[in-house]
């Protein structure tokens, strides 16, 4: 990649009318949907539009926020992990271990388990990259894997630690948690990184035309390589803050929460064909979907209902983003 730099001018993102005005009414459309579905609810329950209501959405959603920026940059290189709730679920339980079974500290357990997460976002790049394998299939063994390891470690039994990384997820100044405050920096990261950094640009490039990039000079191997390796690293430290919420770690935790990981990127507007996504987008997305869930809670909706109506969202926003793909196609 070193030699690449030289013979290759990477994809940019210029802000040209154009994509200025569609940038514009996505977040339009994201603001007006997040609107629409407060007011919705609002107007079903008399408890939604309330302080307390909007802080326990905030102090809910930084684990889902945490893992959607590693998947937005997934979904821009064209791939897709559905590893990211088991490894959440081995990156607590080995820093659980860490801190109750080892008698590690805070700093040392925390730094096991985001090893953990990288080491399985690596296995899962460089199989996938390596022998040119769908992500798809991959990171579906690595689900598996990350679980059968989850229940090893915890001898299938809930780890409780007490209060000993409480603080993370403890509300502060005006009830947010500093879990909050660190998802909000990650995606302020991820959405710099992406939009102004030579390895977002070739994340997009690779998304867009991995075949051209090649020719172009590029080898796109370590470049999506990272991009797995740092959703791992994501999907641990998501385990951690919902290790400091639960005051324990449950090999049981995050079954099922790709889909909401993978719905919030989509609702967001990155692309499954790849080359297009926005963190900040993103975020909209798990907001989309927490107040999906907190305002169905709170109308008394059962939980069949609920899936069912969070499941129709997640296919509207798969049949708006291959719309949008098909009208971008016909343009170019």
């Amino acid at each position: 990649m070193q030699s690449s730099t030289q013979t290759m001018t990477p994809p940019s993102t210029p802000a040209t009318g154009g994509k200025l005005r569609g940038a514009m009414g996505t977040y339009i459309g994201l603001l007006g949907t997040l609107a629409a579905m407060i007011a919705l609810f609002g107007s079903l329950s008399q408890y939604f539009l309330t302080m307390e209501t909007f802080i326990t959405i905030a102090n809910d959603i930084p684990a889902l926020a945490v893992m959607a920026v590693g998947m937005t940059f997934v979904l821009v290189i064209a791939g897709i992990d559905l590893s990211v709730g088991s490894v959440m679920a081995l990156g607590g339980a080995v820093t659980a271990i860490a801190l109750q079974q080892w008698q590690w500290g805070v700093w040392p357990a925390a730094l096991l388990g985001l090893l953990t997460g990288l080491v399985c976002g690596l296995i899962t790049g460089m199989v996938s990259v390596g022998w040119r394998l769908p992500s798809f299939i991959v990171s579906l063994g690595m689900l598996e894997i990350a679980r059968g390891s989850a229940y090893i470690a915890t001898d299938s039994r809930t780890q409780y630690i007490g209060t000993t990384v409480e603080w993370l997820s403890a509300p502060i100044a005006g009830g947010i948690s500093p879990a909050f405050i660190l998802a909000l920096l990650v995606v302020i990261a991820g959405q710099i990184v992406l939009t102004r950094t030579v390895f977002g640009r070739y994340m997009i490039g690779i998304g867009t035309n991995e075949e051209a990039m090649r020719l172009a000079g590029v080898d796109p191997r370590p470049v999506k390589v990272a991009v797995f390796a740092l959703i791992g690293v994501l999907a641990a430290i998501a385990g951690l803050m919902q290790t400091s919420r639960l005051e324990a770690a449950d090999p049981n935790m995050g079954v099922g929460v790709e889909l909401q990981v993978i719905a919030a990127v989509v609702i967001g507007g990155t692309s499954l064909m790849g080359g297009r996504g926005s963190v900040i987008n993103t975020f909209f997305g798990v907001l989309i979907i927490a107040v999906l869930e907190a305002g169905l809670a709170q109308v008394g909706a059962s939980e069949p209902t609920k899936r069912i109506i969070t499941g129709c969202v997640i296919v509207a926003a798969v049949v708006l983003d291959m719309y949008r793909e098909r009208r971008r196609t016909r343009k170019a």
